[in-house]
């Protein structure tokens, strides 16, 4: 098992809430993003994207676009380069089927079907308009009824598609209250700020590559597999993204083809995704259809609760969002199954999408347990706590730490909650709006991936720490900078920390919630080790006034060792390299979650959301007003940076009960709102007053240093509060997600 650890942690700067150490550089614009490089002899590429959803590419015409001036190449199947793998090879569990013009099929609509390398973007852009494709179109599957052909769905690695704990159908029988409802979600898609680019230059058999990634290494080995050279050939650089989301997670078919485009032409070449394109080819949350089944005794516990999820996957691949998880974890039932079916579509491939089966599942469950609470004619609140889970219901394991009734007593009362009528409709605001309240409880799984980190002590008293990580806006540059510096006892001002590039230690990937603890466990192991070293030079040093102290042993503070039992005895570290002769001192660590850890325990992050709806009598339009979010997540390193997380997590949950849905034409499988004006997402006036509550949690189990993710746990509890506070206002129950003003019509004024 991990060490235990005191929640307050010596040192300056773990737990402060110090402000972005990148921020002058985005402010300023010199934080330089993987489209802001132009080598020299840079060549621009754009991608032709088909138009059709099922089929192949009859005809494109190479003449037109070849004669364009500025055309330098065309790629296309005839001419690509030729690779070491077959795209469409499964290399691992987690690889991914890659469109790179291997033939001339259509799989989805907007699969790149050719590449037009230039001298100029806009001459690029042109001759991929003049390529003019004309296809040989199939018949089309987009929806989820699909024609009946459901496959049972693996929702991951070693996820099967059907869980179960005691025995549903007899917990259904022997309930005195029942309730049955379908939820729908529909496919939601990516729009990180910034679209996936590559600026990729050869020479030789090495690869040099500008491009946005949360997973550096996995990206390397990815790009060696596929062209049959050695990872250590590809440098990846990538100290900023603007924003992934799961997207950037692995590698894409259009980042690839920018690389095969460079081979093509043996110039650099830059290829940026548009807007549009990135609908199809980059991944997106799959859409679900969910029923929930839910049984209670007379004193309203739960007596069964089965969750059965349908979802969908392209034609061509897996990836079946996994809807059921938060039904494994949440509330106490002594029978929980949760099922997935899914249906082949005509589209791109579904991926990792923030809060991936959390968000989608968890607005659904949340959903259903007010359903549940309203049939019992119970507080949402008390009912909750009446089905509190102090074990993981569906392993019975215990948790590491569980500190959601903290959670549910300081967001409650801090929004009010107490004041809330049971019944619906039973508020308005001083214009005659509706007003409704609603509450959600958030969870996501804290998880490690494997990373190592590398930290250096210099003789001028200086610290460097270095670790391949990916600071996608969450703060990974300032938060793992406040780790290692505690680590080697120094001011955050005396450390140089460096990261982004695949040269750094593998910090393994920035998704999952899963980075500050995997990165900052190894950068905290490696400081131990530079400190260890250099205890050793001092204690073994008869000069030293820390000699003979291994018994006693030593701390590391403001750039000094300090005998434990006598802390006026000790020297900097300047002066214990200078006078080992030595210039710098380094240390070498890992993270990853202890096996038995897994075994043991359930690990989870908890929180509760509480939100405050206003709604249009008239119209239906539905204003979120007031968010407040309690949290409880281990250690927390930079509450600046954690509150700014649950913020986004807490927009993502409106956008999700409200706004986001991307519309696929039924015809011809396209999306027909692929945009950032059609494709809603909040904007400033949409976000209500938000709120989030750092709950103190102390976890001895789950790592070192106790800390467990924050990135997506926000969306988890929001979304269905919203959704049920939509309920509360109007009485009408909306179980298709984004609840449009449509679902409201007909309420009474």
């Amino acid at each position: 098992m991990p060490e235990s650890i005191p929640h307050a942690r010596q040192g300056a700067s773990i737990g402060q809430p110090i402000t972005r150490r990148d921020g002058p550089l985005k402010v300023t614009g010199q934080a330089r993003y993987a489209a802001d490089n132009n080598p020299p002899g840079l060549l621009h590429a754009v991608l032709a994207v088909s138009s059709i959803a099922r089929g192949r590419v009859a005809a494109l015409d190479l003449a037109a676009a070849s004669a364009h001036p500025g055309v330098v190449a065309v790629m296309t199947p005839d001419n690509r380069p030729a690779l070491a793998q077959d795209p469409d090879e499964k290399t691992s569990p987690l690889a991914f089927r890659l469109d790179l013009l291997q033939n001339d099929r259509v799989r989805y609509a907007g699969q790149p079907i050719a590449v037009v390398i230039a001298e100029t973007l806009e001459a690029a852009t042109e001759g991929a308009t003049l390529l003019a494709p004309r296809y040989e179109a199939e018949p089309v599957r987009t929806g989820l009824d699909g024609d009946g052909a459901f496959i049972p769905a693996a929702i991951g690695p070693g996820m099967p598609a059907e869980a179960r704990h005691g025995d549903v159908e007899a917990g259904l029988a022997a309930a005195g209250t029942r309730i049955e409802a379908t939820y729908e979600t529909p496919a939601q898609y990516h729009n990180a700020m910034e679209p996936h680019a590559t600026v990729a230059a050869w020479d030789g058999d090495r690869l040099s590559l500008d491009t946005p990634s949360q997973g550096l290494i996995w990206a390397q080995e990815r790009i060696a597999g596929l062209f049959g050279i050695p990872p250590g050939n590809i440098e990846i650089r990538s100290p900023f993204l603007g924003g992934g989301f799961g997207s950037k997670g692995l590698m894409s078919g259009p980042q690839v083809l920018g690389i095969l485009a460079a081979r093509l032409a043996g110039r650099p070449v830059k290829l940026v995704l548009r807007r549009e394109q990135m609908y199809g080819p980059v991944g997106h949350r799959g859409p679900t259809r969910q029923t929930l089944r839910l049984g209670t005794d007379r004193q309203g516990a739960l007596t069964a609760i089965h969750h059965h999820v349908r979802t969908a996957s392209s034609r061509f691949d897996d990836f079946f969002e996994p809807a059921g998880q938060p039904t494994h974890t949440l509330y106490a039932s002594p029978a929980i199954a949760t099922t997935t079916e899914a249906v082949r579509l005509d589209t791109g491939t579904p991926n990792f999408m923030r809060a991936p089966g959390e968000a989608s599942g968890s607005i659904a469950l949340e959903s259903a347990i007010d359903e549940m609470a309203q049939a019992l004619g119970m507080d949402p609140l008390e009912f909750r706590l009446r089905n509190y889970a102090e074990v993981e219901p569906i392993s019975g394991k215990p948790f590491s730490s569980k500190a959601l009734r903290e959670c549910y007593a300081q967001g409650a009362a801090r929004f009010g909650w107490q004041g809330r009528p049971l019944a619906p409709r039973q508020m308005r605001d001083e214009n005659g709006l509706l007003v409704g309240w609603g509450m959600g409880t958030a969870t996501f799984p804290a998880i490690m991936f494997q990373g190592q980190a590398r930290v250096v002590l210099r003789r001028d008293g200086s610290g460097l720490a270095e670790t391949g990580a990916h600071d996608m806006g969450q703060g990974a540059w300032t938060a793992l900078a406040q780790i290692a510096a505690d680590s080697l006892g120094l001011e955050i001002g005396q450390l140089e920390f460096r990261a982004g590039n695949s040269s750094q230690p593998d910090a393994g990937i920035a998704g999952g919630s899963a980075q500050t603890a995997t990165a900052g466990t190894a950068l905290r192991a490696a400081g131990e080790d530079a400190v260890a070293k250099l205890a050793a030079l001092a204690m073994e040093d008869s000069r030293s006034p820390l000699f003979g102290a291994g018994n006693a042993g030593v701390l590391a503070r403001g750039g000094r060792l300090l005998r434990r039992d006598d802390e006026s005895r000790g020297e900097s570290y300047a002066d214990i390299l200078a006078r080992a002769g030595l210039e710098e001192i380094e240390g070498r660590g890992s993270g990853a979650m202890d096996p038995a850890v897994q075994e043991h325990y359930a690990t989870h992050a908890h929180g509760a959301v509480f939100a405050e709806v206003k709604v249009d009598p008239d119209l239906g339009q539905i204003r979120a007003t007031r968010l407040v979010g309690a949290f409880a997540a281990g250690t927390i390193i930079n509450p600046r940076l954690v509150r700014s997380q649950y913020y986004g997590g807490m927009i993502w949950g409106i956008s999700f009960a409200l706004h986001e849905q991307a519309v696929p034409d039924r015809r011809s499988g396209r999306v027909m709102n692929a945009n950032l004006a059609e494709y809603h997402v909040p904007v400033n006036a949409d976000i209500p007053s938000l709120e989030a509550i750092l709950v103190e949690e102390h976890d001895p189990h789950v790592n070192a240093l106790g800390i467990k993710g924050v990135g997506e746990i926000g969306i988890t509890g929001s979304a269905g509060a919203v959704a049920n506070a939509v309920w509360h206002a109007t009485g009408i129950r909306a179980r298709r997600f984004p609840i449009a003003m449509e679902a409201l019509m007909g309420m009474p004024s």
